[in-house]
């Protein structure tokens, strides 16, 4: 994981421990095809949404502290 993933995910942690009334959660969108990367991404824009869409949908009962991308959660 790049520094910039990691100081992310420090971050995460520490919203975690700061408002635990709060579902707080990162998401992975993953390596997709942009015009940033010369489109050489393994996934579509469309793709690298999942991840992103099911953290918003989730309901309130929903985990906190977790990291996930379009398979599921993801280690971190």
């Amino acid at each position: 994981m790049a520094r910039t993933g990691s100081s992310s995910t420090m971050l995460t942690v520490q919203y975690v421990k700061a408002f635990p009334e709060m579902r707080i959660n990162g998401a992975d969108p993953g390596y997709n095809e942009t015009d940033f990367n010369g489109h050489n991404g393994t996934q579509s824009v469309q793709e690298g949404t999942d991840a992103i869409v099911e953290l918003a949908t989730r309901g309130d009962q929903a985990p906190t502290d977790t990291f996930i991308d379009r398979s599921g959660i993801a280690p971190f």
